[in-house]
């Protein structure tokens, strides 16, 4: 994303739609938490907000200022997550399309065309068109990243004062040696993905 709307959003916008709903969702990959999307609508008539790319390749600090002004500029923004034992029941695909479900039914402004970060979702019932790297393409679903990321990053830090063995401030819920290392002492509790983690932990303990 070079600087700003993209030409999928400046071609939506000349046919019509007007109001543009961004999608992303963040987490689908950690051992823990929930995932988190955002559903997010840009006022079309401003321009981009400097800075606005892909959340993954922002610092935290620049992540955290750029959600704040994404959010105070918002035509609309809604948030919805996937829980651990949503994750459980469905798989992390399933429970990811009616995460986003959630998020778009929330939205307070009805959008006229919806953006999905990756590929289509067979299952999300609601029109739309994916963007592959579409967090690094377009505005519209940058914006979205952006939120979701920091807002489960917060959710991650909070979650890790109450169960510091795992370095969940540091790494979200992500697979990092110390993280699985922290599984092998410590064991696993409520806020862990167990499918996730016995394959982290390459089967060879029982985690129950």
């Amino acid at each position: 994303m070079a600087g700003g709307w993209s030409a999928l959003e400046r071609s939506l916008r000349q046919a019509g739609s007007r109001l543009i709903a961004g999608v992303d969702e963040v987490g689908r990959g950690p051992l823990a938490g929930p995932v988190v999307v955002c559903a997010i609508i840009m006022p079309p008539d401003r321009r981009a907000i400097a800075g606005v790319t892909d959340s993954k390749q922002l610092a935290p600090a620049e992540r955290e200022r750029l959600a704040e002004r994404i959010r105070a500029e918002a035509v609309a923004v809604s948030l919805a997550g996937a829980s651990v034992a949503e994750i459980a029941r469905w798989n992390v695909y399933q429970a990811n399309a009616r995460a986003m479900a959630r998020a778009l039914a929330r939205l307070t402004v009805r959008p006229d065309a919806v953006l999905v970060d990756g590929k289509p979702i067979r299952t999300l019932a609601v029109p739309h068109q994916a963007v592959v790297g579409g967090d690094a393409r377009t505005y519209s679903i940058a914006c979205a990243s952006i939120v979701a990321k920091v807002v489960r990053d917060r959710l991650m830090a909070r979650l890790a004062r109450r169960y510091p063995a795992y370095g969940w401030e540091a790494n979200a819920g992500y697979g990092t040696p110390a993280h699985i290392a922290a599984l092998r002492t410590a064991g696993l509790t409520a806020h862990h993905r167990v499918s996730f983690c016995r394959t982290a932990l390459g089967g060879q303990l029982d985690l129950g």
